[in-house]
C-alpha cells in the first residue's frame, strides 16, 4: 500500500525531483533498500507520466470539423443544456447542446454510437480544463448539426441493449423510482431530479448510485452456477470477460473502474493460488490505474470509491469485532462507520459536510438497495424484452427503490444543521476508540490469564 499511495503523491505532484524526495522518505523507515529503490523508480515514472497526460489536453488541431465522431459516455442532461462528450480524431471534446430541439436529438444518442456531425472545435478556459482534465477533455466542440447514427462496434450495441432494456423496465415504475431504480442497477443517474440527488447527498447515500465493488459482485454472484462448472482456467477467462462487459456497460466510471480491476485481480490470484488479501489487491489496484491513466487522480470518484474501500476492508472488520456485543448490527455498523472514515477527507473538502445521519441511513438502506442490485438486472432485462411480465417482475424493484428513496428523504429531514453533525462525529470516534481500547485490553488479559474456554 506504501507503494500505492508513493505513486498517487507523484503523480499529483508532477514534479520528478520532488516525487522522488517524497518516496525516499516515505519508504525509509522501512530500512529497505529494494523498498526504496522501487519506491523511486515508481515515483519518478509517476511524476514523468503525469506530465505525458497533461501535455496530451493540449489539442492538436483547433477550428471546423465535419465527419463522424464516436460518443463516449451517454448524454448528460442539465436544466438548459445536455452535455456529451465525443471522440473527434482521438482526442475528446465535450459538446453543450443548447435549445429544445437540438436537445431532445441529442439525448437519443448512446456511448459507443458514432455521429455524422459538423461544426468547431475550440479551445477551454483553465478553469474548465482543470475541472474535466480526468475525463480527458480536450476542447469544446460547437455543433451546427448531427444527421446519421451508426451503432458502433459489438460491445458497444450490446451494452446499449442491455441499458434500453432496464430504461423500458424503468418506465414502468412510477414517479422517480424508474430514476433511481437505472442508478441502482447500472449507475445511469441522468434523469435523476435534483432534489433527488440533494437528499442523497445530505443523507450520506449517494454512493448507491454508483455502481461499484457491490455491483460487481452481484454480477458474479449471479452467474456462480455457471462459474463452477467450468474449469479453472475458461472459468478465469470467463469472469474477467464478465467484469469487462459489465465495466463497458456501465460506461467506465472511475468507481466501477476500480472495481472491476480489483475483482479481475481476485480472480487471477484465485486462479493462481496467490494471496488473495484484499488491500494488497487495493494497492495493486491503485499502482495500476494510475501509472496508466495519471489522470484518475483528479477524479474526486475515485478518491471517494478508494476510500470507503480502504476503510471497509482495513477499518471496518476491526471495529465489527470490538462491537461483537451488538450480535448482528456488529459487521454493518462496523463496515459503514470504516467507508465514512475512509472517505471523510474528500468528502469534506469536497462537498463541506459529513453528514451525520449516514450511519442509520446507510444501515437502512443499503442492504435493500442491495437486494435491488442483484434482483434489478435480471428482472429489468427480462421486464424489457418482454413487457408483459414488467408489472409482476418490477414490483419488488418498486418496493426496495421505494425504502431507499424513503430513507434518504429521512435522512434529509432528520439531519441536524450547524455544527451539531461534528459533535455528533466527535461522540461517535470517542465511542468507537473507547470499544477498541476495552476490546484490546479484554485481549491482554485473557491472554495474560489463559483461555478460559472448556477445550483447555
Amino acid at each position: 500500500m506504501v507503494l500505492a499511495i508513493v505513486v498517487a503523491v507523484s503523480v499529483w505532484v508532477g514534479e520528478p525531483l520532488i516525487a522522488v524526495a517524497l518516496a525516499f522518505a516515505a519508504t525509509l523507515p522501512f530500512r529497505s533498500v529494494v523498498l526504496v529503490a522501487v519506491a523511486i523508480v515508481l515515483a519518478a515514472g509517476g511524476s514523468v507520466r503525469s506530465d505525458h497526460a497533461w501535455n496530451g489536453l493540449r489539442p492538436d488541431q483547433l477550428g471546423d470539423f465535419e465527419g463522424w465522431v464516436r460518443l463516449v459516455d451517454d448524454p448528460q442532461p442539465y436544466p438548459s443544456s445536455t452535455r456529451v462528450i465525443v471522440d473527434v480524431d482521438g482526442e475528446r471534446y465535450e459538446i453543450w447542446s443548447r435549445g429544445r430541439a437540438q436537445q431532445l436529438r441529442v439525448r437519443e444518442w448512446r456511448g459507443g454510437q458514432w455521429i455524422s456531425v459538423s461544426g468547431r472545435r475550440t479551445q477551454l478556459d483553465a478553469q474548465r480544463a482543470g475541472r474535466v482534465a480526468w475525463q480527458h477533455v480536450v476542447g469544446e466542440f460547437d455543433l451546427d448539426w448531427a444527421s446519421d447514427v451508426d451503432e458502433g462496434g459489438p460491445i458497444a450495441v450490446a451494452s446499449n441493449r442491455v441499458r434500453r432494456a432496464i430504461e423500458r423496465a424503468a418506465t414502468t415504475l412510477p414517479d422517480d423510482d424508474g430514476a433511481l431504480f437505472r442508478g441502482l442497477v447500472v449507475g445511469d443517474d441522468r434523469d435523476q431530479p435534483q432534489a433527488m440527488i440533494d437528499r442523497f447527498r445530505a443523507s450520506g447515500l449517494s454512493h448507491l448510485t454508483a455502481v461499484s465493488g457491490q455491483n460487481v459482485a452481484f454480477v458474479l454472484a449471479s452467474c456462480g452456477p455457471l462459474l463452477r462448472r467450468l474449469r479453472r482456467w475458461p472459468r478465469l477467462g470467463v469472469t474477467v470477460g464478465l467484469i469487462l462487459w459489465f465495466v463497458a456497460l456501465t460506461r467506465f466510471e472511475p468507481s466501477i473502474v476500480r472495481a472491476g480491476t480489483m475483482a479481475s485481480l481476485s480472480a487471477m490470484a484465485y486462479a493462481t493460488g496467490r494471496e488473495r488479501a484484499p488491500i494488497r489487491i487495493l494497492a495493486l489496484a491503485v499502482l495500476g490505474l494510475v501509472l496508466i491513466d495519471p489522470l484518475l487522480v483528479w477524479s474526486i470518484g475515485f478518491w471517494l470509491s478508494v476510500g470507503a474501500t480502504t476503510g471497509v476492508i482495513t477499518v471496518g472488520p476491526a471495529l465489527a469485532k470490538r462491537f461483537a456485543a451488538l450480535g448482528p448490527f456488529a459487521l454493518p455498523l462496523g463496515i459503514t462507520l470504516g467507508a465514512q472514515v475512509g472517505v471523510v477527507i474528500p468528502v469534506t473538502l469536497v462537498f463541506g459536510r459529513l453528514p451525520l445521519v449516514s450511519i442509520p441511513a446507510n444501515l437502512l438502506a443499503v442492504p435493500v438497495a442491495g437486494g435491488v442490485m442483484l434482483y434489478g438486472m435480471p428482472a429489468g432485462l427480462i421486464a424489457g424484452w418482454l413487457p408483459l411480465t414488467a408489472p409482476v417482475l418490477m414490483a419488488p424493484a418498486r418496493l426496495g427503490t421505494r425504502w431507499v428513496d424513503t430513507v434518504a428523504l429521512l435522512g434529509e429531514r432528520l439531519e441536524p444543521g450547524g455544527v451539531w453533525p461534528w459533535v455528533g462525529w466527535a461522540v461517535v470516534a470517542i465511542v468507537s476508540v473507547i470499544c477498541v481500547a476495552v476490546g484490546v485490553q479484554r485481549g491482554k488479559n485473557q491472554s495474560l490469564h489463559g483461555d478460559p474456554s472448556p477445550d483447555r
